[in-house]
């Protein structure tokens, strides 16, 4: 119904539109360009002027089945479903074969949440319509609210094979093959609809983003390409072909696809942090920190760039600086375990013992159950000297790390410690059982332990026989 005609005459009926309502004459206007007027406004969410529309064009055309449809479609916006109902039923009556009345009608009970009707009326309007793919597409969509994806993925597919264009079935095509997890059906199938529309931009990068997620990477590299050769401003494929030829290891070109991106549009902080990560990865220091900080002037507030420049530091064994720059990510992310895990690990290396302790229990509290994280925070509470708080965080351990060895010699090596010998001799025993080969672990972490005749001699009675 929307543009019948050419750009100018459509052009000239909205200006002669605006001009009479501005001067409060009344011009005449055939029934489909007051259809135009009106889709056009609801299109710009201009309701009002589109209620004005609708008012002056059914008094000139009170008979206009066009115009009520579109009265139709308003009333069910503002969800006057019953209102819109019996407006259908009036038309339906004038004109049985009308395919807008069934799929208006599909649009309403939709509204009501009775998808199954919805589909039974869409159905009908197939036997009527000469758009077949609009169709399809409504149904497919019917079938997504229904959750029913195998059933939307058919229509989506038959409304594709009606019209190779519609992009919103393609991206619901793909959307639905990836939801039935069905990737390399997808791409399957891709290949099917490229080798009929070879110059979809669209379908190109989807198959990169299948490829990718397949782990594919050479030919999601190839796919980003392809769709860049099509539409050379097309962002997304510049950003996610940089992406692919990173896994491949190919830096210097994800750092020309990344750089791509800002030559077409303003730098973003990702593309600014992948090109100082690939700088990073080809041993350039001095570009890569110039993009980390690029990164974070770009967007203060991305912990990720503050992170990147820690992790440089860090690699560069420069822990003073790394650790201002981890305290900058913390201040934006405070709750985030890996930044407190990296806080705990900076100030480990430099020997801030208490600092270390302090992150490496707030990586645990925001969610790192990471058996090294426990174990690293432990062996910083053994040097600090608290060994019953070193106990009480192995029992906790313990019960996401059940049998382990490792816990289980600490155990025993803090209760000896502590003189707590049949508890040492529990856990001791514990940790021989589920690995006797690793008991150096013993000596390595608690070597005065180690020395004690009486554990030599407990450990003896645990040995296999040669």
């Amino acid at each position: 119904m929307h543009l019948d005609h050419d750009e100018e005459d459509y052009n000239l009926s909205l200006s002669k539109f605006e001009s009479m309502l501005k001067t409060n004459k009344v011009l005449f206007f055939d029934s489909e360009e007051f259809e135009e007027i009106i889709l056009h406004y609801l299109d710009m969410g201009k309701a009002t002027l589109a209620k004005k529309a609708l008012k002056l064009g059914l008094e000139q055309h009170p008979k206009s089945t066009g115009l009520k449809l579109v009265q139709v479609e308003m009333l069910v916006y503002d969800d006057k479903l019953d209102q819109a109902e019996k407006l259908l039923n009036e038309l339906y009556a004038i004109e049985p074969t009308n395919e807008e009345v069934f799929i208006q009608k599909a649009n309403i009970y939709s509204k009501r949440d009775d998808h199954e009707k919805a589909v039974e009326f869409l159905k009908t309007a197939l036997k009527y319509t000469e758009d077949y793919a609009d169709v399809y597409n409504l149904i497919g969509m019917e079938y997504l609210f229904m959750d029913s994806l195998e059933l939307a993925k058919e229509n989506f597919i038959k409304c594709l094979e009606e019209d190779l264009d519609d992009q919103s079935a393609l991206y619901n095509v793909v959307y639905c093959f990836e939801f039935l997890d069905q990737n390399l059906e997808a791409i399957e199938y891709l290949k099917t609809y490229i080798d009929r529309n070879p110059y979809s931009e669209i379908a190109w990068h989807q198959s990169g983003r299948l490829y990718y997620g397949v782990k594919d990477y050479e030919n999601a590299a190839t796919s980003f390409e392809l769709a860049t050769y099509i539409d050379d401003k097309f962002i997304g494929a510049y950003m996610e072909r940089g992406k692919a030829l990173e896994r491949l290891k190919r830096y210097p070109e994800a750092i020309e696809s990344y750089n791509r991106t800002i030559e077409l549009d303003d730098p973003t902080s990702y593309a600014l942090l992948r090109i100082g990560k690939c700088y990073e990865k080809i041993g350039n220091k001095v570009q890569a920190l110039k993009y980390f900080n690029k990164t974070v002037h770009e967007d203060p507030l991305l912990d990720k760039g503050w992170i990147a420049i820690t992790d440089f530091y860090v690699r560069q064994k420069n822990y003073q600086k790394a650790l201002y720059f981890v305290n900058k990510a913390l201040a934006i992310d405070d709750q985030n375990r890996l930044y407190w895990k990296r806080y705990a690990t900076i100030n480990k290396a430099m020997d801030y013992f208490e600092e270390a302790e302090f992150g490496y229990r707030k990586a645990i509290e925001f969610g790192d159950f990471q058996l090294d994280t426990w174990l690293f925070w432990v062996d910083i509470m053994q040097i600090m000297g608290e060994y019953n708080n070193a106990i009480l965080t192995l029992i906790k351990a313990i019960e996401y790390f059940p049998d382990n060895y490792k816990i289980e010699y600490r155990l025993a090596g803090f209760h000896f410690l502590l003189n707590e010998e049949e508890k040492a001799n529990y856990h001791l025993s514990n940790g021989l059982r589920i690995n006797l080969k690793h008991q150096t672990l013993l000596k390595e972490q608690f070597p005065t332990v180690w020395n004690k005749a009486s554990v030599r001699k407990y450990i003896a009675k645990h040995r296999k026989p040669e």
